[in-house]
């Protein structure tokens, strides 16, 4: 990824698969009874966490990989397949189930768990955005992770942004509008999906390239 082009197609890809809109209204129903003080706490916290998921994920993933034995072109192949299963939930503006399970959901809904869980993890911080941690991380050298760290930050900066005005955005954009911006990511999302799975299939059947 010594291309800039190959870290600002990270860097849309990954905004795409953390989707800060789409926890908006998770965001909202959970802090209908906070203070503004307790609002921003948790969007930090969600924020912070969600910094320091990516940021293993590119960090120690590769060595995980090795552990469990899995080839690099295979887990493309199956993290683009979640990534797929996610831009097709977003291109219906829902969660989906890769994000969360509907038992998860009524969690959220009753007060059950912590805001951080599941905001930040498995809402934003999933599965599909750990794979595409996981894949951008094994690339190169430390230079290499500086720039991907980099990118994260921006992402759990740009989270942090919505979700602490996650009640004006409310006010101010319809849930149409909210439900537009999160199926133009998902349309995005699926094309960088199908290039993931491109990329492993060719190096799992080298055939397929003549």
């Amino acid at each position: 990824m010594a291309d800039p082009a190959e870290y600002l197609r990270f860097l849309v890809t990954l905004t795409a698969v953390v989707d800060p809109f789409l926890g908006v209204p998770f965001f909202l129903a959970f802090t209908q009874d906070y203070s503004i003080e307790a609002r921003l706490r948790l969007a930090r916290a969600v924020s912070l966490t969600v910094f320091g998921v990516l940021a293993s994920s590119a960090l120690f993933g590769d060595a995980l990989l090795q552990l469990i034995g899995a080839s690099l072109a295979a887990f493309r192949v199956g993290g683009g397949l979640v990534l797929l299963l996610m831009a097709l939930a977003m291109l219906n503006a829902e969660a989906g189930r890769v994000r969360q399970s509907p038992a998860e959901a009524d969690e959220l809904r009753s007060g059950e768990v912590h805001g951080v869980v599941p905001l930040a993890v498995p809402l934003l911080a999933g599965p599909g955005a750990i794979s595409t941690c996981i894949l951008a991380g094994e690339q190169g050298g430390w230079a290499h992770l500086a720039l991907l760290l980099g990118c994260m930050a921006i992402v759990a900066l740009l989270t942090w942004l919505v979700l602490s005005r996650a009640h004006r955005i409310a006010r101010r954009l319809s849930m149409t509008a909210l439900n537009v911006g999160t199926r133009i990511l998902g349309l995005l999302l699926a094309a960088m999906a199908v290039q993931t799975m491109a990329e492993g299939l060719r190096k799992l059947f080298p055939g397929l390239e003549s």
